[in-house]
């Protein structure tokens, strides 16, 4: 009896694998056959222009329009039957698993700030071709790459050349893959004229972005705006060991003491001063802020200055960002403004005495009729001088005009004790 139960659940289940299945929408919401796409068509009559576009969306080309999109009501704009990015996730896996870099429009779920869901001029349903899409997010580059003199012939072919779209699993900047690997494609290492351009050096396993800018220059060879002099001489050999050496790579001096007998100037007056900036004194010396052979900044700095500062002072920056009132100097970036980068004879390595400082800005006499200086001291603490410091923060505060209350009542109060109420 069991045995023969089992055959008929079998022959239940054959019956209805053979029997043609309606489609999801069909059964969803239970449409008249052939009725799926056409009929939405009949009320949106002006998207039958748009789906003559070359490249369509697979759903909409096979008239599914309710895979996406709920015909009677939805919590989402547009109809959708969900979110648009979990509509797009269930269809495209566009992130790699344990990726090392991420678009930011794919990580914030905007794909249709790249894609037209529906359909497109261009392949992959893109809203623009080639580089044009990316310009449009990236004006900057695009304008210094259209500007540039030297150009990398990759470039014009294209940014995928070198970039995934989505997300790369092997190294940042959605590159490809990590350099020198993705610029060796191109660029054969052990071409006579490759070795003989680069002194002979084995740079072969050498991060080529050093020196040179991927997306082109107004320098030869494609090299960053700012060359160190000694790379620009070809004078390798001035700071590194002999080509022919068993380490021709390695540095004839280590830390600062390698830049001194170029920059002995400079490292004599930055000894001479009061305050020292640490990575100065660090194994990495100078490298800790400069780059050895070319850079896109001035000074040869790594970058710009609120991220170079900020990888270290994370906090500061991270101040500014809360900070209802912006410091101009901070917000611009220009640390240097108040700040000497390598010693100064003041604390926090400002170019002046606070008071002095602040001064070159702030005409602080007519601000406030407040006796400030040596002579006036902190009754919080008589260690220290009333200073703009004592009132206000440089970075930023959660507060009104970079105060440390958020009223001036409040502030004041702080010192002048009697006059808190209830006292």
């Amino acid at each position: 009896m069991i045995v023969r139960f089992g055959a008929v659940l079998l022959l239940i289940g054959a019956c209805a694998l053979l029997t043609p299945a309606p489609s999801y929408a069909q059964e969803k919401f239970k449409l008249k056959p052939g009725a799926k796409g056409k009929i939405c068509l009949t009320c949106h009559v002006t998207f039958e222009e748009k789906l003559k576009n070359p490249s369509v969306h697979t759903p909409v080309k096979a008239g599914n329009c309710s895979d996406c999109h709920n015909p009677h009501t939805s919590t989402h704009g547009k109809m959708l039957s969900e979110s648009a990015a979990d509509i797009c996730s269930k269809c495209h896996a566009m992130v790699p698993e344990k990726a090392v870099s991420v678009h930011k429009v794919v990580a914030e779920k905007n794909c249709t700030l790249c894609h037209d869901p529906h359909a497109a001029k261009f392949k992959f349903n893109l809203n623009q071709s080639g580089n044009d899409l990316c310009i449009s997010c990236h004006p900057g580059l695009g304008a210094a790459i259209a500007k540039a003199k030297f150009k990398h012939s990759p470039v014009g072919k294209g940014c995928l050349t070198c970039h995934s779209p989505h997300a790369s699993a092997k190294a940042g900047h959605l590159l490809q893959d990590e350099v020198p690997a993705l610029c060796v494609r191109c660029h054969k290492v052990d071409n006579p004229a490759f070795v003989k351009r680069h002194m002979n050096y084995p740079v072969a396993k050498s991060r080529c972005t050093t020196c040179h800018n991927p997306h082109g220059s107004n320098v030869g060879g494609i090299l960053h705006e700012n060359v160190h002099k000694p790379l620009v001489s070809k004078m390798c050999n001035q700071c590194h060991e002999e080509a022919t050496s068993a380490n021709p790579l390695k540095t004839k001096k280590e830390g600062y003491e390698l830049c001194r007998s170029c920059h002995s100037k400079m490292l004599n007056e930055t000894m001479g001063r009061n305050q020292l900036h640490w990575p100065i004194v660090s194994k990495k010396g100078c490298l800790s802020c400069h780059t050895p052979h070319a850079s896109a900044e001035k000074a040869l700095l790594k970058g710009p200055k609120i991220t170079l500062c900020g990888a270290c002072h994370v906090d500061t920056i991270e101040r500014q960002t809360r900070a209802q009132d912006k410091h101009k100097p901070v917000n611009d970036g220009d640390c240097n403004a108040c700040h000497m980068p390598h010693s100064a004879n003041n604390s926090f390595l400002l170019r002046k005495p606070i008071i002095e400082q602040c001064g070159t800005c702030h005409d602080w006499m007519t601000h406030s009729s407040h006796p400030v200086g040596e002579k006036a001291r902190d009754p919080r603490n008589k260690n220290l001088s009333v200073q703009c410091l004592s009132c206000h923060s440089a970075h930023g505060t959660i507060y009104k005009k970079l105060l440390l209350a958020e009223s001036t009542s409040g502030l004041c109060i702080q010192c002048h004790t009697e006059q808190r109420g209830g006292q």
